[in-house]
């Protein structure tokens, strides 16, 4: 199992090189970063420095969005990435669900995903694409030049889309039934459109949160550090309900159930532990969505979603143990997972 870490691309941009840095001694492969450029600085331009100052992590967004950028821009930013670098980005790609609402536009379409994920791929591999009727390519890139671009989704359409389409399967929550059921989902679309559902690599994204002991007050804190991320999720939740319906046979009431206390949100607190907003989220969403508890749950639980096919996980760091949690899967998780 691959792991990966997970930043916001809060200033100084330093500190999101150090930890990446950290990371890639700890054994992390991937480095990716929340991409919203009115909550956090440009990502891109700290992709450089972490690949400068690393050797092989890969690096990407998780995730961009076809709204922000023009298509072009953002297959000519990762082409130059790896030009400079060799081929050692990937481009994670959904709604703009914080890039977009928080600079007052909807979440973009799964149309327009789709479209921009061919032409953002074409491009990154220095071939041909159509922009709208204007057929381009970059005559800069290298024989060789490769740009895997993997799909955020939760609902039954993207999930489908996903699996016929994407290089790769973003799935941000741990729980172990949910994972299974959308790994289904993806990996079947996949052999109804004809491909090999191996070639889509998994990747669960969640917060974890290393304790030293199973004490309910050491869990209890953990829980507090990580209840933000249930209320992010819970965005999506919401998306999906309005489109669906509370109960519907096409989303399973174990994602939905949860957010019926839920009574808006400020994406000020995005992210970040101790999000006003997200006190609707229970304990038990907590313990599922994400990976909390003394190394030997993370063990266990990691070895539980690869067992489902996952390929990648990849952590959430944002809480006040981010160097300790690092560390903690370097010295101990990640060895026992991938001994």
């Amino acid at each position: 199992m691959d792991f990966g870490l997970v930043l916001q691309t809060d200033p100084p941009a330093s500190r999101v090189v150090s930890l990446m840095k950290r990371a890639e001694r700890n054994g992390f492969t991937y480095g990716w970063t929340f991409d919203s450029a009115v909550l956090w600085q440009e990502p891109f331009v700290i992709y450089s420095q972490i690949l400068a100052n690393t050797t092989k992590l890969t690096v990407g967004p998780m995730v961009t969005n076809p709204g922000t950028r023009t298509w072009e821009v953002t297959a000519s930013t990762f082409a130059t990435l790896n030009d400079m670098f060799g081929n050692r980005t990937v481009c994670g790609i959904g709604r703009g669900d914080s890039a977009m609402r928080v600079a007052g536009r909807k979440p973009n379409t799964l149309a327009r995903i789709s479209e921009a994920m061919k032409v953002i791929r074409a491009l990154g591999r220095g071939e041909e694409a159509d922009l709208g009727g204007t057929v381009i390519r970059f005559p800069w890139i290298k024989p060789g030049a490769e740009l895997p671009v993997w799909m955020a989704a939760y609902g039954p359409k993207a999930l489908k889309m996903t699996g016929e389409e994407a290089d790769g399967f973003i799935l941000q929550l741990s729980d172990l039934y949910l994972t299974e059921y959308m790994v289904k989902a993806v990996k079947d679309a996949a052999v109804a459109a004809g491909r090999d559902p191996s070639e889509v690599t998994i990747c669960v994204a969640a917060p974890a949160y290393v304790t030293e002991d199973d004490s309910p007050e050491a869990l209890a804190h953990a829980r507090e550090q990580c209840r933000w991320f249930g209320g992010m999720v819970g965005n999506h939740v919401a998306d999906l309900v309005a489109k669906y319906g509370e109960h519907s046979a096409q989303v399973p009431d174990a994602l939905t159930d949860y957010i019926k206390a839920r009574q808006g949100y400020d994406y000020a607190h995005h992210g970040r532990s101790g999000n006003p907003d997200t006190q609707f989220v229970p304990d038990e969403i907590v313990d599922r969505f994400c990976v909390i508890g003394p190394p030997e749950a993370h063990i266990e639980k990691l070895n539980a979603l690869r067992a489902l096919g996952v390929d990648q996980f990849a952590v959430y760091d944002m809480h006040d143990a981010q160097e300790a949690t690092i560390d903690a899967y370097g010295a101990t998780v990640i060895p026992a997972v991938n001994s």
